[in-house]
């Protein structure tokens, strides 16, 4: 099993289009948060619904270094 069959691409497509709908980084594309900020969800506790789980996928790729799997689809959902 390769490291991009863990994750569903369907749920890596959603990752890639979903922004963050709040706070300083309002806007801007879940997978594209920075990683102290992500850790300091993690720590205090993710939203409840699907903005939590969306979050913990985002925390999951960025601690297991795979944000590579995110290169071809931001020019997929640029802009």
């Amino acid at each position: 099993m390769t490291e991009a069959s863990l994750y569903d691409h369907r749920q890596l497509l959603e990752l890639a289009a979903m922004r963050m709908p709040f706070g300083k980084y309002v806007g801007r594309r879940l997978i594209d948060l920075p990683e102290p900020y992500v850790v300091w969800f993690a720590r205090q506790g993710f939203p409840e619904g699907k903005l939590g789980e969306m979050l913990r996928s985002v925390y999951e790729v960025k601690v297991n270094g795979l944000e590579y799997l995110f290169a071809p689809l931001r020019d997929r959902h640029s802009g």
